[in-house]
């Protein structure tokens, strides 16, 4: 991304990942460019669409998109990589071009090559253990912020294999094996972010004991993201009648869940409805006395020229 790219779009967007500010929990928006995820599967699987819905969620207030072409919900079905990146390398390139710091949520690595490529900054990878040596090589290579996810098995199978005798220390040895993998490749320990994976081989309470473990995670001196939004934990929670509440049901929940995550010490919060988020966010660190509690990409930069940011 050059200079002159991030000065002419930089309002909506901070143009690199070492630009990303530091001192509060971030907000990822989720661009699905997919017709079959689990909460908006279709809904902006074409090219055009999805560009203008990841310029809405720059404006709403994401500091960071993540771009999916291939839906990792329980039981979805696996495409190609060559028709992942037909999906989404042109959603990257028109939206890197706008300065957003993007990442690209993908098992492949061939898919990652490309779209670091294309103007991404990051790899959010939710194969958990099993990453492949590829995108080990691939990450360690380019040297780029990898987002390591705790996951077992496959989309198809990982509701079997959430069984734990301590679901908290679990997760956390096996992603320390992991980035203790990615370590010994050549990639940089500050590169790494952790997820703890919630929804991935978890059951409901699961999900619950690993947020409310949050602490635990940030005591690894990694950055840690935490993706709750409109997860069926949540459903189950929220249930009428026996019955889950339905996804679209679930963001009031998700921003609850993003404020007590910002009150842990998350480095960001994957989201949906970023406006909610992001307000969650404010929130909380206004509670915790964090100033500024929200700063914007154009606000940061009259604030630096004497502009004012308020």
């Amino acid at each position: 991304m050059t200079t002159t790219t991030r000065t002419a779009h930089g309002a909506l967007g901070w143009g690199s990942f070492e630009d990303l500010p530091s001192g509060r929990t971030l907000v990822m928006g989720v661009l699905n460019v997919t017709p079959d995820s689990f909460s908006d599967g279709g809904e902006h699987a074409g090219h055009e669409a999805a560009i203008a819905h990841g310029m809405r969620l720059l404006a709403e207030g994401a500091d960071v998109l993540d771009v999916g072409g291939e839906s990792t919900r329980p039981g979805s079905e696996r495409i190609t990589p060559a028709e992942e990146q037909r999906r989404i390398l042109p959603v990257v390139e028109a939206l890197a071009a706008a300065g957003a710091v993007l990442s690209v949520d993908t098992l492949h690595a061939a898919t990652a090559a490309a779209v670091l490529d294309a103007g991404a900054h990051l790899v959010n990878d939710v194969s958990g253990l099993s990453v492949t040596p590829a995108m080990v090589e691939v990450v360690a290579e380019r040297q780029a912020p990898y987002v390591l996810t705790h996951a077992r098995g496959t989309p198809a199978t990982m509701d079997g294999l959430a069984d734990y005798d301590d679901v908290v220390d679990e997760v956390l040895a096996e992603l320390e094996t992991l980035r203790d993998r990615l370590v010994a490749a050549g990639v940089a320990p500050e590169r790494i972010v952790l997820d703890p994976g919630l929804g991935f081989a978890k059951r409901g309470a699961q999900n619950w004991a690993l947020l409310r473990a949050l602490p635990r995670f940030t005591a690894t001196g990694h950055r840690v993201l935490v993706g709750a939004s409109r997860k069926r934990f949540l459903g189950a929670l929220l249930e009428t009648d026996g019955e889950a509440r339905p996804a679209a049901g679930r963001d009031t929940a998700s921003a609850a869940v993003s404020a007590l995550s910002a009150h842990a010490g998350a480095w960001a919060v994957r989201v949906h409805d970023v406006r909610a988020s992001a307000d969650a966010v404010a929130v909380a660190h206004a509670w915790l006395g964090t100033e500024p509690a929200v700063l914007r990409p154009g606000a940061a930069r009259a604030a630096a020229t004497g502009g004012g940011a308020r």
